[in-house]
């Protein structure tokens, strides 16, 4: 069942509009007031204080960093309005406005800031929603490359897949192994960790709780007080990969563990009898293109020429998940292909044909999407590409994402797998993870309906305590963020 949106209701806070990285952690927020004056937005709190941010401008987005109380900073894209007409902003305001942390620019050079008034309200130059839609988009990436630079790599790309089926295997890794040495000079985002957009949720929170002057509830991440979550799946790229199924299904019953097997349809012909005897053993079916061809996406005219014989796939296979090809994805488009989910985007991941990342490693909506992202390098990357020879790179980012509550979504292939180092690096995975509580354990299919009840619940206020009402009530927890030192 598809879950819509909670309606708004009594709430910590009043807003002038909605606010989707308020939504994102499913901050108690009524939008009930308007804007407060031209040019700013405002959340309102009992106590007084205010949350003002700019809504905007006519200058295109920038690269900017905020500096910290910690001493770090956090890299953000956004339209950002400068010192001088925030201050004009704020003086139709009133009260007493002090910049209390810079915005720096590419050249460390002092671009905008934050500013803090007495009665504890906070202005932000930026409109938030917008650092968060340009990084789950991948927008940022014309900023970091130049706009010209990604239609040139976007052309290159396609080019590729049209005459890679025309090349020997052994060519395509060659190529892909020389074009990763130019992919790992990529700077940001970081692989195989990126923290920027988590690190600036948590500067917004704690902003948050400093103007409620209280403790802010948010829903928890996962539900059943999990603290992470682990994800397996797997794509079947061809018929030889097909017949190497056996093994890896062997080794996740062995530990307790269910998956979802992304077939392609047009390249080879998948069983009704081994679709119903995956299913019926707890593992999920999805679609992962129609003849990986790195095409699927390939323009908005291929969407619809290929979208009927993929649905009629989706509906044979009673699969609600899409993967593309390759990992390409295009915002605009994901959404018209009509899945529950869509699994294209990585959190970080400079390796791909399509390098970059959503820089989260929780899922978000992309419209009535929800986007799983990638957030575990893959096993073609590690071993085939970058020529790794045991499963560190797959621990370590595991207890990043385990440390921070995150999820470890991992993709690997029954067509590697077959290589006894990668498929032993894989039982080691499991077998390292397979028994931890704290880890839930989940197909795809359930991180994205619990997602969507999580996102139609609400946080209300009951005496002192806070609780969580709508579908997710039995499994959600309230998880309170506490104000820490920013400026």
């Amino acid at each position: 069942m598809a879950y819509g949106r909670a309606e708004p209701a009594a709430a910590l806070f009043s807003s002038s509009r909605q606010l989707t990285i308020a939504e994102h952690f499913r901050v108690p927020v009524d939008v009930v007031d308007r804007p407060a004056r031209p040019g700013v937005e405002r959340l309102r709190t009992p106590c007084g204080a205010e949350l003002l941010w700019a809504d905007g401008g006519i200058e295109p987005p920038i690269a900017v960093e905020i500096d910290t109380a910690s001493g770090a900073s956090i890299p953000i894209f956004a339209h950002v309005v400068d010192d001088a007409n925030a201050e004009r902003l704020l003086s139709e305001r009133g009260g007493t406005w002090s910049r209390a942390a810079a915005l720096r620019g590419e050249d460390s050079g002092h671009v905008a800031s934050i500013w803090t008034e007495r009665d504890g309200s906070v202005f932000l130059p930026f409109d938030p929603d917008q650092v968060c839609d340009l990084y789950w988009s991948e927008r940022y990436l014309e900023i970091v490359r130049g706009t010209a630079r990604g239609h040139t790599r976007r052309a290159a790309m396609q080019a590729y897949y049209r005459v890679r089926g025309l090349l020997p295997r052994a060519t395509q890794i060659w190529l892909r192994r020389r074009y990763a040495r130019i992919q790992a000079r990529a700077q940001f985002p970081g692989w195989p960790v990126e923290t920027a957009l988590h690190d600036f949720f948590e500067l917004f929170k704690s902003i948050l709780a400093g103007v409620a002057g209280e403790s802010v509830p948010t829903i928890a991440a996962w539900p059943d007080g999990h603290a992470w979550a682990l994800v397996l799946s797997h794509d079947v790229e061809t018929a030889e990969g097909l017949a190497a199924l056996d093994p890896v299904l062997e080794l996740e019953r062995e530990l307790g563990l269910r998956s979802s097997w992304n077939f392609v349809d047009r390249r080879y012909e998948v069983g009704a009898e081994l679709v119903r005897d995956l299913l019926a053993d707890g593992f999920e079916v999805g679609v992962h293109g129609l003849y990986h061809d790195g095409r699927d996406l390939e323009s908005r005219a291929r969407v619809h020429e290929r979208l009927p014989a993929m649905r009629d796939a989706a509906e044979r296979w009673s699969a609600v998940g899409f993967r593309s090809p390759s990992t390409q994805r295009e915002w605009e488009l994901m959404p018209l292909l009509g899945f529950d989910y869509d699994c294209s985007y990585p959190d970080t991941d400079p390796f791909e044909p399509q390098g970059g990342g959503c820089c989260t490693w929780l899922p978000f909506f992309n419209r009535e999407m929800v986007e799983l992202p990638l957030t575990m390098p893959q096993d073609h990357t590690l071993f085939a590409i970058l020529g790794q020879t045991d499963e560190q790179a797959w621990l370590g980012k595991a207890e990043t994402l385990r440390g921070r509550g995150g999820m470890a979504l991992l993709d690997t292939h029954p067509d590697y797998l077959v290589d006894e180092r990668i498929m032993g690096a894989y039982r080691r995975l499991l077998e390292r993870y397979a028994g931890d509580e704290s880890a839930w354990k989940a197909l795809p299919r359930e991180v994205s309906g619990w997602w969507r009840r999580r996102a139609a619940s609400r946080v209300e206020r009951v005496g002192a305590d806070w609780i969580v009402t709508g579908p997710a009530a039995g499994e959600a927890r309230v998880e309170l963020v506490e104000s820490t030192p920013w400026s």
